[in-house]
């Protein structure tokens, strides 16, 4: 693609969700995807094979969210949890309209907010922007063993929260 507008257009809500859900804070994602974006832009000669552009990117938009975290760590322990609650603006349908209950999204936000970065990027990368274990290796520059390993761990980890463990009921119950 050669605009900016089409790189926009076509992946600006996907990163914008992977950034608000490594971040949980909507402007410091918001500012993130821009940064991310235009950073990518500039470098965009750089990559030589046009498929290999998603996957490049979501490591452009990871690392510009690990590098706000680390910058902004000691601020962010009191800003953690102030919009986590709130849905990920989109012009999308939201996960909580397609699950059809606010409340199972929300409680699955938090589930997530509370595993480590190491494991809550990987999840993220997973299963909210759905790229394959070799794209999110790519990504966040580990092997696939390790984001083999990183996804088994938050997967079990999310298993053990009550919170998510009540969700199963939940989840029945609503289809």
């Amino acid at each position: 693609m050669d605009d900016l507008a089409g790189w926009l257009s076509e992946g600006y809500t996907t990163a914008y969700r992977t950034a608000y859900l490594i971040l949980r804070n909507g402007a410091d994602a918001e500012e993130a995807v821009q940064e991310a974006f235009l950073r990518a832009w500039r470098f965009r000669d750089s990559l030589d094979d046009d498929t290999m552009v998603q996957p490049w990117l979501y490591r452009v938009v990871v690392n510009t969210c690990c590098t706000k975290l680390r910058r902004e760590a000691r601020h962010r322990d009191r800003r953690a949890g102030d919009d986590l609650l709130d849905p990920i603006p989109s012009p999308l349908p939201s996960p909580e309209a397609a699950a059809g209950d606010a409340d199972v999204a929300g409680r699955l936000l938090a589930a997530l907010a509370s595993l480590p970065d190491g494991l809550r990027v990987p999840i993220v990368l997973r299963y909210y922007t759905g790229l394959s274990e070799r794209e999110i290796a790519r990504a966040i520059g580990r092997r696939p063993g390790t984001v083999k390993s990183r996804l088994h761990e938050g997967r079990r980890r999310l298993a053990e929260l009550p919170e998510v463990q009540d969700l199963a009921g939940v989840i029945g119950s609503t289809s």
